[in-house]
C-alpha cells in the first residue's frame, strides 16, 4: 500500500475534500479501495510483537483499533478542518458519547447548552449525572448565563453550534473565551454549520464532533460520526475508550463518507444557496408565523451567524399555528419527504415534537422553543423553483 496522499498547503479546500488521504494497494485504483477486514496479517512473530508495543507509520492491528479506509477517512477531514487528528465512530451519538465520557469522571463538572438534539440531550441529562458528574445547563445564547455558570473547577464546555431544531447560534469565540479563562475544554457539535461553512477550530473549540450520517454522507446511505482534536487529545485520551469501548466505523461506511466527501462542498454551497431563498419565500406566506433561518435579518443571532458562517446554512425551521397545521403542511409536499434524518440530497420535513423530541415534556419542549407547530426543513438538491412552488402549495392546505 502506498503512503496517505499528504495535503498541500496551497490546495483549496475543494481539493483537499478529493485527495486528502487516500490510499492505494499496489494495483493502483483509482478510487480508495475497501479494506473490508476484520485483522490484520503479521510478516513475523516479532512483527506482530511489535506492532502491538508501537504501531508505526499507516499500521494497523485490529479493525476496531483501526483500519486503513478509516484511517483515509479520518484524514480526509482532518485536513479540511485543520485537526491535528481525527478518530472515525460507528454513529455520530457515539462520537458524542466518546468525546464525553473520555474525558469525564465522577465528580467533573460541565456546562452545556441547554438546546440539544434529544439524543445528545438524554446523554448530558440522564446518562452523566448516573456516574457522577455534574451538569450546569444555560441558555447557549446568553454569555452572561456561560460566565456565571462556568467555574474553576468546570472540567468542559458541549453545545452545538447551531442547535437542533430550533437554529440557535452561540458565539462560539465568546463562550471559548469564557471557558479557557477557567481552565475548561470546549467540546462542540457542528454538525448542522458543516465542515464546508464554519471552521470551529479556528474560533476556540479544542473537540469537534460531527454526525457524518448527515451531510458528509449527503445521499441516506450510512451512519457514521467522527471526533476532530488535538493529537494529544485524539490519541492519548479517546483512542484508549473507543478502542476498548467498540465504537469504531466500518471500512464500508467509511467508504462511503470518502465518497461523499468529493462533492461535500459543492452539495453544501448548493443547498444553501436553495434554503437562503427559500427562507425569504415561505416567510411572506400568511401560513407561516415565523421562519428561522440565520441567514435572515430577523434571526437573533444573526450578527453571530455571520460572523462565524459563510452563509446562513441548510436548514430553516418554520413555526405554523400548531400541529394540526404542520401536519397538514407536511402531509401536503409531493417532493420533501417526510423522515428525522437531515443533510441529505433529498428535502426532509420533520415534526421535532413528534419525533426527534417526544421523549421530552411539554414543559421542556416549550422552554426550548420546541413548539407543536415547528417543522425542521432541511433543503435538499432539488430545482429551488420546484421546492418553491411544491412547498407554497402545502402551505396553502394549512
Amino acid at each position: 500500500m502506498t503512503e496517505p496522499t499528504k495535503t498541500h498547503a496551497s490546495w483549496n479546500d475543494q481539493t483537499k475534500l478529493v485527495h486528502s488521504g487516500a490510499r492505494r494497494s499496489q494495483y493502483g485504483e483509482v478510487a480508495e479501495a475497501i479494506y473490508l477486514t476484520q485483522g490484520f496479517v503479521y510478516p513475523s512473530a516479532e512483527a506482530a510483537e511489535q506492532r502491538f508495543v508501537e504501531l508505526g507509520e499507516d499500521e494497523f492491528i485490529y479493525a476496531r483499533y483501526g483500519n486503513p479506509t478509516v484511517a483515509a477517512f479520518e484524514d480526509r477531514i482532518a485536513a479540511i478542518e485543520g485537526a491535528e487528528a481525527a478518530f472515525a465512530t460507528a454513529s455520530g451519538m457515539a462520537a458524542v458519547n466518546g468525546a464525553l465520557f473520555s474525558m469525564l469522571r465522577a465528580g467533573d463538572h460541565i456546562v452545556s447548552s441547554r438546546a440539544l438534539f434529544g439524543s445528545c440531550l438524554y446523554i448530558v441529562e440522564n446518562l452523566l449525572p448516573r456516574f457522577g458528574v455534574e451538569v450546569t445547563f444555560v441558555d447557549g445564547t446568553d454569555l452572561d448565563a456561560w460566565r456565571e455558570a462556568v467555574r474553576d473547577d468546570t472540567k468542559l464546555v458541549f453545545f452545538e453550534t447551531m442547535s437542533n431544531p430550533t437554529l440557535e447560534v452561540i458565539d462560539i469565540a465568546a463562550v471559548s473565551e469564557i471557558a479557557h479563562a477557567k481552565g475548561a475544554m470546549v467540546v462542540a457539535d457542528n454538525v448542522f454549520a458543516t465542515p464546508v461553512l464554519m471552521r470551529a477550530l479556528t474560533l476556540g473549540v479544542d473537540v469537534l464532533i460531527y454526525s457524518a450520517t448527515k451531510h458528509i454522507d449527503g445521499q441516506g446511505r450510512c451512519l457514521g460520526g467522527v471526533v476532530l482534536g488535538s493529537e494529544d487529545f485524539i490519541r492519548g485520551t479517546l483512542e484508549p475508550y473507543l478502542k476498548h469501548t467498540g465504537g469504531a466505523l466500518s471500512p464500508f461506511n467509511a467508504w462511503v463518507m470518502l465518497n461523499g466527501m468529493t462533492t461535500l462542498d459543492l452539495r453544501v454551497r448548493a443547498q444553501a444557496a436553495s434554503a437562503a431563498r427559500l427562507a425569504d419565500t415561505l416567510a411572506g406566506h400568511s401560513a407561516v408565523e415565523r421562519v428561522i433561518y440565520p441567514g435572515r435579518a430577523d434571526h437573533p443571532q444573526h450578527a453571530v451567524s455571520s460572523r462565524q458562517m459563510e452563509t446562513g446554512g441548510t436548514m430553516l425551521a418554520l413555526i405554523l399555528a400548531d400541529k394540526a397545521a404542520a401536519f397538514r403542511f407536511l402531509n401536503a409536499s409531493n417532493i420533501a419527504v417526510i423522515s428525522n434524518n437531515l443533510g441529505d440530497a433529498r428535502s426532509i420535513l420533520t415534526h421535532p415534537s413528534t419525533t426527534t423530541h417526544q421523549r421530552l415534556s411539554e414543559e421542556t419542549r416549550v422552554e426550548l422553543g420546541i413548539m407543536p407547530g415547528l417543522v425542521r426543513f432541511s433543503v435538499g438538491l432539488e430545482g429551488v423553483a420546484d421546492l418553491e412552488a411544491d412547498l407554497l402549495a402545502a402551505l396553502d392546505q394549512v
